[in-house]
């Protein structure tokens, strides 16, 4: 929980600190508390960046189409936001236009946060393609292939057809996903 979460629970800034020292409440870094002594990365992460938005490695991965553990958090943020100062991820900067299309909530573990449907990934795997290992790119891709029936055909090509590139985006995916 943060701060302000805190504050809400124990009311001043003394009492967090008596919580604290009599094991309440574990401070897992600057501005991030628990009531577990462990927390996982994962938790920490989508806590101090509530808005944003898990995507690209991260998000295949716990989609289930890649075993690759990501070694950063990629997370997708407003083209207008800040650059976030956390050597744990990667920001992506997206246009505001598109910042919110297929953003579904997902839970693992002690960590609820926001990701991008699968949907939205195969539309950000065909515009990345060529920045992907090769490898990796036909692992994920025979992936969708192999779930192909489970997906939103109708919001798939909405998706495709707000970006840039859309024809691209289209073509790749009658070519090398259907």
């Amino acid at each position: 929980m943060t701060y302000k979460l805190c504050l809400e629970k124990w009311h001043t800034d003394y009492m967090i600190k008596q919580a604290i020292k009599n094991g309440e409440l574990y401070q897992i870094e600057k501005g991030i508390y628990s009531d577990q002594e462990h927390v996982s990365e994962l938790a920490v992460v989508t806590t101090k960046y509530p808005d944003a938005i898990i995507t690209m490695d991260t998000a295949f991965y716990y989609h289930g189409l890649t075993d690759v553990i990501p070694d950063k958090y990629y997370i997708a943020t407003s083209e207008s936001s800040r650059k976030l100062r956390d050597s744990r991820i990667i920001q992506m900067f997206v246009n505001d236009d598109i910042l919110e299309d297929g953003v579904i909530q997902m839970q693992r573990r002690d960590a609820h946060f926001r990701i991008y449907d699968k949907e939205r990934m195969l539309v950000e795997l065909l515009r990345f393609k060529n920045k992907l290992p090769y490898d990796y790119y036909k692992e994920i891709l025979r992936n969708y292939r192999n779930m192909v029936y489970e997906l939103d055909i109708e919001r798939l090509q909405e998706y495709a057809a707000k970006f840039p590139r859309s024809k691209m985006i289209s073509e790749a995916l009658d070519k090398e996903v259907f």
